[in-house]
């Protein structure tokens, strides 16, 4: 009877270890890292206004067309800035970056979850938001290739605004951090299951 005691005290100990202390601290700088992404994707697909050039002004929601430094004259009607497939094309590039804060949303909700309940759902909460952070930045990333593909011949490095700049951070840290979480899920040494076949 004490034996099977002292194999069951066995079985919990190593059930849940103690995450050392350099893990915690990664885990949370890739929760915080992450929640600093989806805050300038968010200020960038709000602002919309990524491209200067040329007198124009395109962005996701509005073209502009600026004339004698006056106040920009803004329109919905993306047709005008006389672009081949612009109007489908930016439609396209801004649901694609609208989605993926949404997934990215819910990606550090899961994140954060997998930390605060340590339970035995824990690692799968956190692969999955891992995951659905990664496919944030692929989502980030096609609507910034698209956005230039389309306004190839209008493109320059300065002619590219803030905000422009703020989603490419955004998508760089999205792939970072999905990257790091999936790099920590898959460095644990000694999974659950396998407890008990080493007692």
């Amino acid at each position: 009877m004490t034996a099977i005691k002292i194999k069951a005290g066995s079985v919990h100990f190593y059930s849940k270890p103690k995450p050392p202390f350099l893990e915690i601290f990664t885990r949370s700088l890739i929760i915080l890292c992450t929640a600093f992404a989806i805050v300038l994707s968010s200020i960038a697909v709000c602002d919309g206004h990524w491209l200067l050039a040329e007198g124009k002004m395109f962005g996701l929601w509005h073209f502009c067309t600026l004339e004698d430094k006056s106040l920009p004259n803004c329109t919905t009607d993306l047709g005008e800035a006389g672009v081949d497939s612009l109007p489908v094309g930016l439609v396209l590039c801004r649901s694609v970056v609208s989605f993926s804060v949404v997934a990215a949303i819910f990606g550090l909700e899961l994140l954060v979850m997998s930390q605060v309940c340590e339970d035995q759902d824990s690692r799968k909460r956190w692969s999955v938001g891992s995951a659905l952070v990664l496919l944030s930045f692929t989502l980030s990333a096609s609507g910034l290739l698209g956005f230039v593909a389309l306004l190839w011949s209008y493109a320059s490095l300065l002619g590219f605004s803030l905000t422009f700049w703020c989603q490419f951070t955004a998508a760089f840290l999205f792939f970072l951090n999905g990257m790091s979480g999936h790099h920590i899920h898959s460095m644990v040494l000694l999974p659950v299951g396998n407890a008990g076949k080493i007692l």
